[in-house]
């Protein structure tokens, strides 16, 4: 009979491609999910009957050794304390995101009426979700131009019990809408091509480019897409809120600044960095 460290410990020592803390915390999360061993149990190491059923192990550190992101391999990725479907089509949820979520929460808590809220390039659907469920007093629309993307939302919020209004609109070609809305908010391309060296395997390999990256010569398209699209569908007292690229800090806040916004707030994330805008008329 095996025992929770003894497989711990054989898995740590296949994975070779992780600095050693985070093959530990990737083991974990499969012990976790495919058979719900925790981190106690490895601790106090735990016999595992022969009983219980295991999965392709070899297969799967094969899986990583190419760089796959575990959560390709588990399906899901958790973001908010919500676990989400994430595949191929659709980027995997990062923690800098949830800074963008919490902030925008706070934001409108104490907002007492009705309100529209609208998240530009949603992906899984993490950031629409997550609002939905934050503020029931917001009627969320997520938009995507990918269609996969759309089915992969769709399930999540579904999985999520989550009433979210998902449409297929394209920033950069004339989205069209007449609502209103109090918050629009996205996490748009931003990394340019001239940065994918500096791009882990797992990244540049395994999430989709059209989610990630934009062209050199422009790396603020869709930032003057999203402002442009603010100065007209911006409810009064409305908010912007973006995601961006640190390296490009004071050139958006200018892309806002000259669409007229007079409050524009950088902000850095949890590591200090520049991290998201907030820009109000």
């Amino acid at each position: 009979m095996t025992s929770a460290k003894k497989l711990f410990d054989s898995l740590v020592g296949q994975i070779t491609v992780y600095p050693p803390r985070e093959t530990r915390a990737l083991v974990f999360m499969m012990l976790e999910h495919f058979m719900r061993i925790r981190n106690v149990d490895v601790l106090v190491d735990r016999p595992i009957p022969e009983s219980q059923l295991q999965p392709d192990w070899n297969k799967i550190v094969e899986r990583l050794n190419q760089n796959e992101p575990v959560q390709h391999i588990i399906g899901s990725a958790f973001f908010c304390g919500l676990d989400f479907k994430v595949s191929p089509s659709v980027l995997i949820p990062r923690p800098e995101t949830e800074e963008l979520v919490r902030l925008i929460a706070s934001d409108f808590a104490d907002v007492e009426r009705s309100i529209n809220m609208v998240d530009i390039g949603t992906g899984s659907g993490c950031i629409a979700i997550v609002l939905s469920r934050f503020l029931p007093h917001a009627d969320v629309y997520a938009w995507d131009v990918s269609d996969d993307a759309l089915s992969v939302a769709q399930e999540n919020a579904r999985q999520l019990l989550s009433e979210v209004i998902f449409e297929k609109q394209d920033i950069l070609n004339q989205a069209t809408t007449n609502t209103k809305f109090d918050c629009i908010v996205s996490n748009p391309p931003y990394v340019t091509f001239a940065e994918a060296s500096e791009m882990r395997p797992n990244v540049l390999r395994f999430e989709p480019h059209l989610a990630l990256f934009v062209e050199d010569e422009d790396p603020l398209l869709f930032y003057k897409a999203i402002a442009d699209f603010s100065v007209k569908q911006l409810a009064p007292g409305g908010a912007c809120y973006v995601e961006i690229n640190e390296h490009f800090g004071a050139e958006t806040v200018q892309v806002f600044s000259e669409r007229g916004f007079s409050q524009i707030q950088l902000v850095h994330d949890i590591n200090g960095k520049n991290r998201f805008i907030k820009a109000q008329m």
